[in-house]
């Protein structure tokens, strides 16, 4: 049977507030359960205002998907006119729904915004600090340490694999890559999002274009944001849903298809970044 596993990042305050409560309510409709992966700390989306100058494929995205409908004018001012306020942190109610819903919560991030546009730049001691802020809020609101990371925008280096190791994550979902495979160096599973998001592809045909890489069978992971299935692509989100359980796919959280690997029969591999379709920006595949 093929098998759908659903990323859901969780990027912004309006998708913390807004969209992950409509994501609840669709899920429950259908009866299925996916994998929550929180941003924690600030939201500082209105730094997102200096890409528009220096990547136009950035300007692109933006007009494309219509982002003020999907982020909503507030958003774009977090972090710069607009002090930054917590995301995660913010709704401990909300938090607690989702885990009493039965869905999986992971840890996205602590500064989502900084890590996705800085990361390069910024020194080993600002990606330990990173990480001990966003464990730390993470057990905060959960009462436990996350089992599991996925990179913002699904952005890494180096640097971040040789510190993600003293957390001994039972899988990470930080690539864009084909299939689960091992990462070189630090004996990790990854569960990589093979499929293309919503917003990165034809909005009209956007159902059609994902069933078509999943009927065959398979293990598939469909990246979902807060902000976009939670929000102005909920008719498509539903109606992708509805298609893939015609289909006879089984959906299920991140950590259903962890426990379905057989670790000794995975490659090893090393990532490498790349521009791929419909983005802005590099991603590890």
């Amino acid at each position: 049977m093929p098998i759908l596993g659903l990323k859901i990042d969780v990027d912004t305050y309006e998708g913390m507030k807004n969209g992950v409560p409509s994501l609840l309510q669709t899920l429950k409709e259908f009866n299925i359960q996916g994998t929550f992966f929180l941003s924690i700390g600030p939201d500082n989306s209105g730094r997102a205002a200096l890409q528009l100058i220096k990547n136009p494929l950035f300007l692109k995205k933006m007009m494309r998907t219509n982002a003020a409908s999907l982020y909503g004018w507030k958003t774009a001012l977090y972090g710069t006119l607009l002090p930054a306020p917590m995301i995660a942190l913010s709704f401990r109610e909300i938090v607690h729904d989702v885990i009493a819903a039965g869905h999986e919560v992971q840890f996205h991030a602590w500064d989502h915004r900084r890590w996705q546009d800085e990361l390069p730049k910024k020194s080993e001691d600002w990606i330990r600090d990173w990480f001990d802020r966003g464990m730390a809020g993470f057990e905060k609101l959960t009462g436990r340490k996350p089992t599991a990371f996925g990179a913002p925008s699904w952005t890494i280096d180096d640097r971040v694999l040789s510190i993600i190791r003293q957390f001994k994550f039972d899988y990470l979902s930080c690539t864009r890559a084909k299939a689960p495979f091992i990462h070189e160096g630090i004996n990790v599973m990854e569960i990589p999002s093979d499929l293309p998001c919503f917003e990165e592809i034809d909005r009209q045909r956007g159902v059609s274009i994902i069933i078509e890489k999943i009927k065959d069978g398979g293990i598939h992971v469909l990246p979902v944001h807060a902000e976009v299935e939670g929000g102005i692509y909920q008719n498509q989100f539903k109606a992708l849903l509805k298609k893939a359980l015609d289909e006879n796919l089984e959906i299920v959280p991140l950590k259903i298809i962890k426990h379905k690997l057989d670790v000794k029969s995975l490659p090893i591999r090393k990532y490498e970044m790349k521009l791929l379709p419909g983005r802005h920006s590099s991603c590890a595949v």
